[in-house]
């Protein structure tokens, strides 16, 4: 499973919502609300590893108009399918490659910890992205 492969069309309240003034689910130390709250809310991500923050915590609120939207339209899949049974519990970045304000590519690695009933894991994935028109896109991870 991908972060690609773990996403949804439909919002569902069984999702945990992240509240502005309390700290970030990505695991920055800044709050919601200065962090991927206002990327959730359409703002770009200034850096490939900002987009992958906010596309974690997207995972956790459930968000995946977020995932979608985020996602480059080369590679985007017709349909998301989110499981609200499934919790994203933390992120590490492990390394990025280039993904700054003035590169057009970027490759965030990641690990999240994730559960599932009693079942517990670590998703660990190498992500590239791209910046086009603007905006940095995710474009597809390789899970080792």
């Amino acid at each position: 499973m991908s972060f690609g492969a773990a996403a949804s069309a439909a919002r569902d309240d069984r999702f945990r919502r992240p509240v502005a003034d309390r700290p970030c689910p990505c695991g920055s130390g800044e709050r919601f609300d200065g962090c991927c709250g206002p990327l959730l809310a359409g703002d770009p991500a200034p850096t490939a590893e900002r987009l992958m923050r906010s596309r974690y915590t997207a995972f956790v609120a459930g968000d995946a108009g977020h995932l979608s939207g985020t996602w480059h339209p080369g590679t985007r899949p017709d349909a998301l399918d989110l499981d609200p049974a499934q919790r994203w519990r933390g992120l590490e970045i492990v390394a990025t490659e280039d993904g700054g304000e003035q590169d057009a590519r970027g490759i965030v690695e990641f690990r999240a910890l994730w559960s599932f009933g009693r079942e517990r894991g670590v998703l660990q994935e190498r992500s590239r992205f791209v910046r086009q028109g603007g905006r940095w896109w995710y474009l597809d991870g390789e899970v080792s």
